[in-house]
């Protein structure tokens, strides 16, 4: 039983596939980001997806009896893996060129799990937020779908042939019992877990059995709408449902979820009540959008590692003719893949065992390629110097490395050299942590028993920390935690307490914007009262001010934000002089009145805090000579200060570190130690 071509299918491929390229390529007009909602292309395709293999296997089995798993799996290889490890491939040389070590690592890792199957996976359990600014310098994060996909192309037919067989008439109590189960636990992810929510099957499936079961009532019971009113008004009802998703959908929405429902019945009403004599399905049907339908994977495919690429070399950057002409890359890198990839593979002429042997020597190929980069540190000698020092790891993983120490499980709490009655703590967000690696080196061999709480939890008793997008209490970071540290160091007499962290972040509510065209942009988790205090300021005055009386206490002063993606701009450099290793850079700066502009109200805060166990350290001087110029280079001439954030790298790290000891040993002599 033959499935019937619908070329408004390919044309809701198309509707999906442009919402998700105009998603990812960031266009705004007038500072309004438009197609904000365009992620939800994606949904789209699982719809469809959940549609069409629904109606391959039901009607297979009603013609046959039986379902062939070979020629199921054989026709999903022929039609995804092809296209998926050339691209890999041809991205390859670009990761070399373009990519910092860390990064090229993580770029092979994620190869590797998609070719596995579980890129979805990998990109949960490292911490990929899919609308962060890092996730658009990820190449192949957008195959976290496929996984999803492929997953359930593994599962599904193994559980519909099962159904089928020895439960036929209780089918469809099945596929809505599955779908209820999994939106609700969608629901329920999405404000409790929203990042496995995001990538997981489990809370994904709904979107795939929505096409299920529309393809069990059009197949198993031949039923479809005769309804002519029906039919002439619910596609177009669908079309503004989708289209009002791709317009007025964001990133800070619960998703999937409840929400989500409302995509997903425009294209349930277009699939169901399409009719030739229907306008929207006369639209879809069209040559234009069939023909995008048609090279509608490829476009997927191709589209995110070129904006990846692209935004790491920032060829394009505000060049609304480079911007244009990496769009038109896409659409003939696409052309090409689906012409002389797609179709040669699908063609039934060429046999499989010789593609097998094709695909097994690719993937063969990209394993030991891939493994040879991650074994061999990203071959960091393949970039000059100064991008060979810069490392993207977080130095508080580096920390729970050190087996010297005893850290907690899943946690940033760590204690080394425990013997030592002297104890020295580090407070604060990962402004501080980045500092705790070197620190506690020094610190364990001046005989001091060193103390790193959680890194992300800069110190203010009386506040919650509510995550951006559910709005509930981050619990290690609440005001319970705070008080119980609080107790703690209260407890714990005469130790020396490190604190610090991105006061003008918090004080000012905004990211850092350098008034130069560097604009930080994310996604912050907000800290609120419980109460105790009306603000920020007044939290960490009186709460410092109240440990200074029994402890000897180190202010960290603002570090200088950079607002420009630092390792971006010196690669964009780079490419500019066609990756000579020898290229001359240009000095990145920041202006330093804008730094005093930003950081004014943190000083006042800190300059407040009196006391003789209070002293201080001001890391800006390290980069700026504020008596002479009027602006500073945070980064010096060997570039090696920051990281690709406003996070110091080690040697910055070193440098502040420099001036916390000769702290202590001011403290030292002062208590005659």
């Amino acid at each position: 039983m033959k499935i019937r071509y619908r070329p408004e299918i390919d044309g809701l491929r198309a509707i999906a596939v442009i919402s998700v390229i105009l998603y990812h390529a960031q266009i705004t007009i007038f500072d309004f980001e438009t197609f904000k909602g365009g992620f939800i292309g994606v949904d789209i395709f699982f719809v469809i997806s959940g549609y069409l293999i629904t109606s391959i296997i039901l009607k297979e089995l009603i013609a046959t009896g039986s379902f062939s798993f070979k020629h199921f799996y054989e026709r999903r290889i022929r039609r995804i893996i092809p296209v998926l490890l050339f691209v890999m491939l041809a991205s390859l040389p670009f990761g070399w060129m373009l990519l910092l070590t860390d990064n090229f690592i993580d770029f092979s890792k994620s190869i590797l799990y998609s070719i596995g199957f579980s890129s979805n996976l990998y990109f949960w359990y490292t911490g990929q937020e899919y609308a962060a600014e890092s996730g658009l310098l990820k190449p192949f994060l957008h195959t976290w779908s496929l996984s999803v996909e492929e997953q359930y192309y593994i599962l599904f037919p193994i559980f519909l042939l099962i159904i089928f067989r020895y439960f036929r008439k209780y089918l469809i109590h099945f596929l809505i019992f599955g779908f209820i189960l999994s939106l609700l636990l969608a629901d329920y992810g999405s404000k409790n877990h929203p990042s496995i929510n995001f990538y997981s099957l489990p809370t994904r499936g709904w979107e795939l059995l929505v096409g299920s079961i529309l393809a069990y009532f059009e197949t198993m019971r031949n039923q479809s709408s005769d309804n002519k009113k029906m039919i002439m008004i619910m596609p177009g009802l669908g079309m503004i449902l989708i289209l009002h998703s791709i317009i007025f959908f964001h990133d800070q929405m619960f998703h999937p979820s409840f929400y989500t429902l409302s995509p997903i019945l425009g294209v349930s009403f277009i699939i169901w009540f399409a009719r030739k004599e229907e306008l929207i399905t006369k639209i879809l049907s069209t040559k234009f959008f069939v023909k995008i339908g048609l090279i509608s994977y490829s476009l997927y495919i191709w589209h995110y590692p070129v904006f990846a690429f692209d935004r790491i070399s920032e060829f394009s950057k505000d060049n609304i003719f480079r911007e244009l002409s990496l769009g038109m890359i896409i659409f003939i890198l696409s052309f090409f893949t689906y012409y002389f990839i797609e179709q040669p593979f699908r063609n039934k002429i060429n046999r499989f065992k010789s593609i097998l042997k094709i695909l097994g020597s690719s993937i063969f190929l990209l394993i030991i390629l891939n493994f040879l980069i991650i074994t061999n540190n990203g071959y960091k000698e393949r970039l000059p110097q100064i991008l060979q020092n810069n490392t993207n790891e977080k130095l508080f993983r580096l920390l729970k490395k050190n087996k010297s120490g005893i850290c907690q499980p899943n946690t940033s709490d760590c204690k080394f050299n425990t013997s030592s009655k002297n104890k020295v703590y580090i407070i604060g967000d990962s402004h501080m942590e980045v500092l705790a690696f070197d620190l506690n080196g020094r610190l364990v061999k001046r005989g001091y028993q060193f103390i790193n709480p959680k890194y992300y939890c800069v110190y203010l008793p009386g506040f919650n920390r509510l995550h951006f997008k559910t709005k509930k209490k981050v619990e290690d970071c609440d005001s319970q935690y705070h008080e119980k540290l609080k107790q703690n160091l209260l407890q714990d007499t005469s130790s020396i307490i490190i604190i610090g962290g991105r006061f003008p972040h918090y004080l000012t509510g905004s990211y850092f914007d350098n008034q130069e065209g560097g604009i930080e942009t994310g996604q912050d988790n907000p800290y609120v009262s419980d109460s105790k205090y009306k603000s920020i300021k007044d939290s960490i005055r009186n709460e410092v001010s109240e440990l200074s009386k029994l402890h000897k206490i180190i202010l960290i002063y603002p570090v200088p934000e950079v607002g420009w993606h630092v390792n971006k701009k010196i690669i964009s450099q780079w490419v500019k002089n066609k990756f000579s290793k020898n290229f001359d850079l240009e000095y990145i700066t920041t202006s330093y009145k804008v730094y005093k502009e930003r950081t004014k109200s943190s000083f006042e805060l800190l300059d407040s805090i009196q006391g003789d166990n209070v002293y201080r350290v001001y890391p800006h001087k390290l980069f700026c000579d504020n008596l002479i110029k009027t602006r500073c280079m945070t980064h010096n001439d060997e570039m090696i200060y920051y990281r690709d954030d406003d996070h110091l790298s080690l040697e910055g790290a070193k440098m502040v570190n420099n001036l916390i000891i000769k702290e202590i040993i001011k403290i030292e002599k002062k208590i005659g130690k």
